[in-house]
Parts: structure tokens; C-alpha cells; sequence
């Protein structure tokens, strides 16, 4: 599987990519610098400024989109128009992370310290009223989110961890029954993560410059080498969602060493994904 570059090093911390017909492809956020990144058909990019962070954006269900922000939730409108929702909390010393949508059109976004204290953070819930609530505690570095084709597992990432947990879903009760679903080979630590179609678990690895994938039971069977030694999530897109774009981050890295950091990058990896699920709101 060949992993190639579609832009240059263009972003300082890339992560959350996200393909979504309806904007017209692949969005993805340059997260410490507030900046909505979208890829546009002739391979140039537009950069949208939302805040001190932006980090993670899914599509509306009437247009636009919801983020997440520095410490809380926006809702960007049809017409590009942003607007911030009460803020969740007030410590500046932490700040959202991470996030997705489940089958029931809530948007989850979970958070983390600036320096990673344990335990500082949480993932959040907002709801299309909305309300939002916490549906998990004690969360150190809280990363990739996704669900299982049926919807009835939600895949996470709590980078501290080392290791991918699984919950049971359903609408009423939400996440339930976590535990672990693989624990990362080589003290990896795991970031974003995507599922494809055929309920395989893909997770960035970003002291590895890697992507795993993952059987839905749990054994290792391909490991994706990223041209990039901090590699922050992948998603699946193109018309066919039959590509793997993956982003990668320059945060604490020496770019001299590591001249494509800050990249993002694509590989045709044989498999399809599933089509983004909308936020209700």
C-alpha cells in the first residue's frame, strides 16, 4: 500500500479529517491554530479560522457544520456563518481535543490538559437542543471516536492508555460496558481512529509513524507506514470513500529530521469506509 502526499507541510498540529459529499470532500482542522482546513477539487486549500482551537468538525443534517472548540462546542451555518455556544468549562489549562457523531445524530467531543495531567479530561455530549452533558470521566488525552457499522460498538481512544477501548451502544443508555480492545504493540500510542465497512478498526499511531488496522476481533493485520513520525487520525474518502487520508501533526517535532511532518497524505488501502454520520442539531 502506497501512502502519498497531497499537500506539503502545510499545518502544525493536523488532525480529525472528516469527507462529507455535502461540503464537497475532505475537512480537517490545523487544531492549535483555530483553523478549519478544506481540501479543496483542485488540490488547494482553504483555511477557515474558528477560534483559539478548532478540534474536530462534523457535518449538520441542515448544512454547515458543528465544532468543537477551545473549551466547548460552534455551530457554523449554511452560509459559513460561526457561532459559539456557552462555554463548558473555565480552566484555559484545558481544551477540547477530539470528537464524532453517533447513530443518534449527537456530537461527542472529549478533552485533555495542555499538559496532559491525568485524569484532567472528559467527553462531553451535546445533543441537538443543545444540552450537553459528560458521558465519561477522568479522561487524560481523549482521541479518536467511531462507530462500528451496525452502530452498536463505539471505538475510543484515551491516548495515555496505550490501548483501544470498546463500548456497547444503544440510544437509550449510550455508551456502556467499556473495555479494552487492543492494547498498541511497542508502547504505541494510539490517536484518531476511523472504521471501514467491513468493521475493521483503523488507528493512528503517533509516536509511530503508522496506521493499524485492526479485525473486529481485535488482531493486528496491517500496519500502514506514514512518511511522518506523529500521525494524528485517518478517515476514509474520494468519491468511492475507498482512500485513507491521514494527517499528521508538527508539534514537538523536529522538522529539519522530519521534513514532510505536518503533511497530509492518502494511500489506496483496498477496503471502503462508511459515510459520515451527521450531527442532528
Amino acid at each position: 500500500m502506497r501512502v502519498e502526499s497531497v499537500t506539503g507541510p502545510v499545518v502544525y498540529h493536523g488532525e480529525g479529517p472528516v469527507w462529507y459529499e455535502g461540503w464537497g470532500g475532505l475537512r480537517f482542522v490545523d487544531m492549535l491554530a483555530g483553523d478549519v482546513m478544506c481540501l479543496m477539487s483542485d488540490g488547494s486549500l482553504e483555511r477557515r479560522h474558528v477560534g483559539s482551537v478548532a478540534a474536530a468538525v462534523r457535518p449538520r443534517r441542515g448544512g454547515g457544520a458543528v465544532i468543537g472548540v477551545a473549551r466547548g462546542f460552534a455551530l457554523e451555518d449554511p452560509d459559513g456563518t460561526v457561532t459559539s455556544l456557552p462555554q463548558v468549562w473555565s480552566d484555559p489549562g484545558v481544551r477540547m481535543n477530539e470528537g464524532g457523531c453517533d447513530p443518534d445524530g449527537r456530537f461527542y467531543c472529549g478533552s485533555m490538559a495542555y499538559d496532559q495531567s491525568v485524569g484532567a479530561g472528559a467527553l462531553y455530549r451535546l445533543t441537538a437542543d443543545g444540552s450537553v452533558e459528560v458521558v465519561l470521566e477522568h479522561v487524560t488525552v481523549s482521541n479518536g471516536l467511531e462507530w462500528s457499522p451496525d452502530g452498536s460498538r463505539a471505538y475510543y481512544n484515551d491516548t495515555a492508555t496505550l490501548a483501544i477501548s470498546v463500548f456497547d451502544y444503544d440510544t437509550a443508555t449510550g455508551l456502556t460496558n467499556r473495555r479494552t480492545f487492543v492494547e498498541l504493540p511497542d508502547g504505541g500510542r494510539p490517536d484518531g481512529l476511523t472504521v471501514d465497512a467491513d468493521g475493521g478498526v483503523w488507528t493512528a499511531v503517533s509516536n509511530g509513524g503508522a496506521v493499524h488496522r485492526y479485525s473486529p476481533d481485535g488482531v493486528l493485520v496491517e500496519k500502514l507506514a506514514v512518511p511522518a513520525r506523529k500521525v494524528t487520525a485517518c478517515t476514509f474518502g474520494g468519491e468511492h470513500l475507498d482512500q485513507l487520508f491521514i494527517t499528521t501533526s508538527q508539534e514537538n517535532i523536529d522538522t529539519r529530521e522530519d521534513p514532510l511532518a505536518g503533511c497530509l497524505f492518502r494511500a489506496e488501502v483496498g477496503v471502503k469506509g462508511i459515510p459520515v454520520r451527521l450531527f442532528a442539531g
